[in-house]
């Protein structure tokens, strides 16, 4: 989501330079020493300003140590003179937080987002196959789902196993073929969705196999994605793929997938969007009652 901010920065001023700084997958910046280190590397590249996105302490460490003159981000856990042009803090998950992120590249008192210029990721269908390729797959002859079981945040974001084994042996029964996507944590998952599917394909279970950048190229080349609301959810939609997010604990108000060719599904329950981990109420009805039928039909309605 972060890339629609850089695309607003770049239209607004196309003759800036911009370096973004995150974390690696296998290397988190973790350590005070390492964002010393990393700062201080930057100092002397000319940096103007430095807009800063999550609310933590250590996220401003960085562009402190690096001598940043204006260093930009919303209040959050106690920062002053880390930061010295400091957003007030939005208040509640009524709005989309891929325009809180805009906000912070306009003039302070710009409060809205007139034009969001969506994430778009450039893949590459030639390595994709190459990664096929190197799992032992053929490219199938006819459509793909992808489907990202997954959800770092907790089980209130994840929608059930056997509606997932539901979805797959309705595509399944349609001649498509199903691939599930995600980290080393949902290759569990995956294989929970396979044993509970009744149909005789067998489904790729590729969770844990591949990296964050082959698993772009993969979903780019498939037909259709249906994802929990997470990261991968919006990576799919980047690639321009048809997208159903899968909403519980969450809101699809908030962070939504984005996109013209996105959808999301969730249930209208007096106790959701709570945006808890875990079901506070331990019945979990927001995912469990939101039946394979309703993503079909809005994924139906997007391809």
């Amino acid at each position: 989501m972060s890339q629609s901010l850089l695309r607003a920065v770049k239209s607004a001023h196309p003759q800036s330079a911009i370096t973004m700084i995150a974390p690696a997958a296998t290397a988190p910046l973790a350590e005070l020493s390492s964002r010393f280190r990393i700062g201080r590397s930057l100092r002397g590249h000319g940096f103007e300003q430095a807009i800063v996105l999550p609310g933590s302490t250590k996220a401003a460490l960085i562009p402190f140590f690096a001598g940043i003159p204006k260093r930009t981000g919303y209040a959050g856990e106690p920062r002053w003179g880390l930061l010295n042009d400091i957003r007030p803090r939005p208040q509640g998950k009524n709005d989309r937080m891929v325009e809180r992120y805009v906000r912070l590249g306009q003039d302070p008192d710009a409060f809205s987002v007139d034009h969001l210029l969506e994430p778009q990721l450039k893949t590459d269908t030639r390595h994709a196959v190459q990664v096929l390729e190197r799992l032992g797959y053929p490219k199938p002859a006819g459509p793909i789902l992808a489907l990202a079981p997954g959800a770092e945040y907790g089980p209130a974001k994840r929608w059930p196993i056997k509606h997932f084994a539901a979805l797959s042996d309705h595509y399944v029964a349609l001649g498509w073929t199903i691939w599930i996507m995600g980290g080393p944590k949902d290759r569990a998952i995956g294989d929970a969705i396979a044993k509970e599917c009744q149909s005789k394909q067998p489904i790729i279970n590729m969770a844990g196999r591949t990296t964050l950048l082959e698993a772009v190229d993969l979903l780019a080349i498939s037909h259709a994605v249906v994802s929990n609301d997470s990261g991968l959810m919006h990576v799919a939609a980047a690639t321009q793929r048809p997208v159903v997010g899968i909403f519980g604990s969450s809101s699809e108000s908030h962070t939504p997938p984005l996109g013209k060719k996105t959808s999301a599904v969730s249930l209208a329950m007096d106790c959701r969007p709570c945006f808890a981990r875990e079901c506070p109420l331990t019945h979990t009805n927001c995912l469990n009652q939101l039946s394979p039928k309703q993503v079909i039909e809005s994924l139906e309605q997007l391809i």
